[in-house]
């Protein structure tokens, strides 16, 4: 057994005490949490998806229970840029807390209009980038799902931003890995997958879809194998860090993100489920590297191996 077990990990040019974030969308501004759990004892905060403007989202019902997860279709409500620095960024430059801060667009001017007024904020640790974003100028297609106006966002943001840069993949798309290698050239400083996988549900007595918006994103434990699996071929894909989401509900669910090659893990909709999801898994990881004599996370990441032929 070791004496002094380290959980500090990387990202850019930042350390993180530990390597459990929060999931955007799936606890708030940060505020919201905090009678549940330790905040400075988090890795980071990523706050919820932050646009130029403020947005009222879709039209209820936007939330449906699944099997083994959940579907929504919030439509990224929010309080705009400006509220959110007024707002939201005193509580949580005093929590002790990393904040990383998610932002969206409807185009590539957006997203850098947003860059540059958070630019100025002290106590932003990084920036993640969400796109599976409409391209407004683009008839409507994601960001995330055309590898030319990945580069493109990628870039441009990048280009604008005093912070590291995490691009957050959707699993919307044909090869991930490939994605992952294209943002990457394009400047990115680390990678967060999966964004959440479309689904719907219908309502067999009225007829119709359970979601006013149709369609909505599916996520908690049903998707973790696949998230599982397209972190493991992105880590082995590019060399900047990965950070794992989808599904992770327990400390074990994180080690299996961890060693599949996650330099870091966000947990999303366990919070609904127990508010002090993250914290716990915070200390079981510890737990995990202490019983088993590993003296630094790092020493896991990405430590599975295949099985070898028979």
């Amino acid at each position: 057994m070791v004496n002094i077990t380290h959980t500090e990990v990387v990202i850019g040019n930042i350390e993180y005490a530990n390597p459990v974030m929060t999931a955007s969308g799936t606890f708030g501004y940060g505020e919201e949490f905090q009678d549940f759990l330790s905040l400075n004892e988090l890795g980071a905060i990523v706050v919820k998806g932050i646009s130029y403007k403020p947005r009222c989202g879709n039209p209820p019902p936007r939330i449906v229970e699944t099997a083994c997860g959940m579907l929504n279709a919030i439509g990224l409500e929010n309080v705009g840029v400006e509220r959110f620095i007024s707002e939201k960024m005193p509580f949580l430059q005093k929590s002790g807390a990393k904040t990383i801060v998610n932002i969206l667009g409807d185009s590539v001017d957006e997203y850098c209009a947003i860059v540059e007024q958070l630019n100025n904020v002290d106590g932003i640790a990084a920036i993640e980038l969400n796109i599976s974003c409409p391209n407004v100028k683009k008839g409507g297609v994601a960001f995330g799902t055309d590898e030319i106006m990945a580069t493109e966002v990628t870039k441009s943001v990048k280009s604008a931003c005093k912070v590291p840069l995490i691009v957050k993949l959707s699993p919307n798309v044909t090869d991930i890995a490939r994605m992952a290698i294209t943002v990457q050239e394009a400047g990115a400083d680390a990678v967060s997958l999966i964004n959440t996988l479309i689904g719907m549900a219908i309502d067999i007595e009225k007829r119709q879809p359970k979601l006013a918006n149709t369609f909505g994103g599916l996520s908690g434990p049903a998707i973790k194998p696949v998230a599982l699996r397209m972190v493991w071929q992105v880590s082995q894909a590019v060399d900047i860090p990965v950070i794992g989401i989808g599904g992770i509900s327990t400390w074990q669910d994180a080690i299996e993100f961890i060693l599949a090659g996650a330099t870091a893990i966000q947990v999303g909709t366990a919070n609904f489920v127990n508010p002090n999801a993250a914290e716990k898994i915070q200390r079981g990881i510890r737990q995990y590297l202490v019983e088993n004599g590993i003296a630094s996370v790092t020493d896991i990441i990405g430590a599975a191996q295949p099985q070898a032929e028979l």
